[in-house]
């Protein structure tokens, strides 16, 4: 049996190792969060201007995209005369993604599908077929834009992209999307995953940290053809299953002005079916532990850790600390700390529903009960920082 000395003693340990482990992670926290106010406006469509003509080549990687690749032709047929070509570049699909490009290729003439070569050793194949796609581009386009398949680029996107990046003499811009979630488990899950490279990188938009906290997303991301040459392609993320922020650092490294915009007016994403797929593919790329050190990536466990997960999990001990009479110091100090924390995240529920369209949800009351996931989100990400894909999008890989 505990006893009330007993349980005010525990209560009072608990909370003040919890305040130690907890009040320099915060610290952090609110460093970046305060960079929300003054960030960067989401991206708004605009129309192609006559000095865009041409200056864009599209590489869209495929495999076994059949079931999701037609809103993303869609999308990007309906950008104008800045695009100068679409590169589908498919990796041997065996489920009708050729057919459906060759379809596609008698209504948009600047369509053309590509085989990648043969995957060579030690190459992911995303980055392989992004590769392959510049180098078989035409010279005479000064931008690389690589789009996924799951993405659904919105009339505008294009000239919105490269006029702000040209004016302000950005050489490397990736795009957040706005993310379409229908089913009730995904609409519980994904927000806190995502809450944790908001926790990491602060809102998207934000003014850029230096080279190694760079942020990237391969969804869309536009390139100057240039830098591309520079960097060799992407060979410096062969290896990489997250290629893009591997890209995005390396490019900062070497002084490249990279930027990471909202771009939830102007492209979506439908990325995952359901909460299963949304746990295995997302998850395990979320550690970004190809384009980190290792104590880059412990600090992001520790970091997270503190202020996404245990504010939940504590929350039982600190208060079982309120049930005695006259709680101790470090009782009521770490109860502060926590409520604030869980207080602030719900706020950010908030402040990030512009990056979902519900309009298909079933369950759209599951969004508001995110934050409970987020211990689940966290311990996602430790499993991924420790474990290493041998597979992905159905290829297999021998990373050893």
């Amino acid at each position: 049996m505990i006893t009330t000395d007993t349980s005010s003693v525990l209560s009072s340990a608990v909370s003040l190792i919890l305040l130690a482990l907890q009040l320099p992670a915060v610290m952090v926290l609110m460093s970046r969060l305060l960079k929300g106010p003054t960030r960067r406006p989401p991206l708004q469509p605009q129309r192609a201007q006559p000095d865009q003509l041409g200056t864009v080549s599209v590489v869209v990687p495929t495999l076994n995209e059949v079931a999701r690749l037609s809103p993303c032709l869609d999308g990007l047929s309906k950008q104008t005369y800045e695009v100068r070509e679409i590169l589908v570049v498919d990796s041997r699909s065996q489920d009708g993604t050729r057919e459906l490009v060759q379809k596609a290729q008698e209504t948009d003439t600047r369509l053309r599908l590509l085989t990648d070569d043969p995957l060579p050793d030690n190459w992911v194949g995303r980055p392989w077929a992004l590769h392959y796609g510049y180098t078989h581009s035409s010279d005479k386009s000064r931008w690389i834009l690589g789009i996924d398949a799951d993405t659904q680029p919105q009339p505008g996107l294009v000239p919105a992209l490269i006029a702000a990046a040209e004016a302000e003499g950005y050489d490397l811009v990736s795009l957040s999307p706005r993310f379409i979630l229908k089913s009730l488990g995904e609409i519980w899950l994904q927000p806190a995953l995502l809450m944790t490279l908001v926790y990491r990188f602060g809102p998207t938009g934000a003014s850029e940290s230096g080279a190694e906290r760079v942020m990237a997303n391969g969804q869309c991301f536009l390139c100057r053809r240039e830098l591309l040459d520079q960097l060799g392609g992407y060979t410096v993320a062969r290896m990489s299953f997250c290629d893009d922020v591997t890209l995005a650092r390396q490019a900062a490294q070497i002084g490249a002005k990279v930027g990471f915009w909202d771009g939830s007016a102007v492209l979506k994403v439908r990325m995952y079916e359901g909460l299963q797929e949304t746990w295995r593919e997302w998850g395990r790329s979320l550690d970004l532990k190809d384009a980190s050190s290792s104590s880059q990536v412990c600090g992001d466990l520790w970091f997270l850790t503190c202020v996404q997960a245990l504010p939940w999990l504590g929350l039982p001990f600190l208060l079982m600390g309120l049930t005695v009479e006259n709680p101790t110091l470090p009782v009521q100090l770490s109860l502060g700390l926590n409520a604030s924390l869980i207080a602030a995240r719900i706020a950010l529920q908030f402040a990030i529903l512009p990056s979902y369209d519900l309009s298909q949800a079933q369950s759209r009351w599951a969004f508001w009960l995110s934050p409970l996931a987020d211990p689940l989100a966290v311990l996602r990400i430790w499993l991924s920082s420790v474990q290493t894909p041998t597979s992905w999008r159905g290829r297999q890989y021998d990373m050893t």
